[in-house]
């Protein structure tokens, strides 16, 4: 019976994005909050910033949740602090994610440092509460304590690090919402396996928030998701990975965020990772160069003779994400399915 009943929160993000975004797209059309579908020839205008009714689905199943823990198991002191400080932090990351959006992404949006200090901010609730816990293992030096350190700096760095590159691996139909469901699949499992079964429930309920929000998303899309999703996803999972204590296999898990980092530094973050639309529909190389993991997708389909497209790259991208899970998945196994 609580098994089920715990299957309401999740539904209830799904279904609460699922009917809520179409009013969106329509609003978002009339007041002309729309972008051009940039790998697309010619790009037609679509709905942006959908993402904040995913957040808000999201939103609808955590509090459902905690009313579950309150009202049914009578419980108002487990986890419900971490919970409350987990949604704070998602929903300040999604507000400065749709500020972001409505100074103009293409035009540059907030400055880097303004950027920087506004994550920084929305950290807090992490910090004040000291979540996660202090300790680190790590080869050759064995277990590590930061002491202090770790709610000052680097809860902050893990926020800002996972919000800020998580944004850089976008662009393509469906990509950023697809790449959430897979990286958070992977930790709602560690977080079973590691006795958290309640950041599970929370992984869950955005995950089923961004499954929803695929349908409309995913190519040709109808709305885009717009920092306010990617800042908050990207937030939240490294809220899961600190509240969770498995700090080495979320950051394994990022790898091509990290990769796509450093591709972008490559072309000093002025680099865009938009293809270069045909009029047949496929994609090519946007510069001579690759600056990001989507340009690599599409060079290699090039050079192996497959005819590159938007979904094409996507699945690409997935892939190689799903890989990354399933390696982290068995290399850290001794670690996540000990208990």
């Amino acid at each position: 019976m609580t098994n089920s009943i715990l299957l309401i929160p999740v539904l209830v993000s799904f279904f609460a994005t699922l009917f809520t975004i179409p009013y969106w797209i329509k609003k978002a059309k009339e007041i002309g909050l729309t972008w051009p579908d940039i790998n697309k020839s010619p790009g037609k205008k679509v709905s942006g910033s959908g993402g904040i009714m995913a957040m808000l689905g999201f939103a609808i199943g955590v509090l459902l949740y905690i009313a579950y823990k309150v009202f049914y198991l009578h419980s108002k002191n487990d986890s419900l602090v971490e919970i409350l400080s987990l949604l704070t932090v998602v929903l300040m990351l999604t507000g400065l994610g749709f500020i972001d959006d409505l100074l103009g992404w293409r035009k540059g949006g907030l400055s880097i440092r303004s950027r920087l200090v506004l994550v920084l901010l929305a950290a807090i609730p992490l910090v004040v509460i000291n979540a996660g816990k202090s300790q680190m293992v790590f080869p050759f030096f064995g277990l590590v304590e930061f002491g202090i350190l770790y709610p000052l700096v680097l809860i902050p760095l893990g926020i800002v690090g996972a919000t800020t590159t998580y944004n850089f691996l976008a662009g393509f139909n469906g990509l950023e919402a697809g790449q959430g469901v897979i990286i958070l699949s992977a930790l709602a499992v560690v977080s079973y396996f590691t006795g958290s079964a309640w950041l599970s429930i929370i992984a869950l309920c955005m995950i089923s928030a961004l499954l929803a929000f695929l349908v409309y998303n995913f190519d040709p899309a109808l709305v885009f998701p717009g920092d306010s999703l990617t800042y908050a996803v990207g937030g939240l999972i490294a809220i899961i990975a600190i509240l969770g204590n498995f700090e080495k296999i979320a950051v394994f898990f990022f790898i091509p965020y990290i990769l796509e980092t450093g591709l972008k530094l490559r072309g000093g973050l002025k680099k865009h990772s938009f293809g270069k639309p045909k009029k047949d529909g496929s994609l090519d190389l946007k510069y001579d160069k690759v600056y990001s993991l989507n340009h690599l997708a599409i060079y290699l389909m090039k050079r192996f003779g497959a005819r590159p497209t938007e979904k094409k790259v996507v699945f690409w991208i997935w892939a190689f994400q799903a890989i990354m899970v399933a390696l982290g998945l068995w290399l850290f196994r001794e670690g996540i399915f000990a208990l």
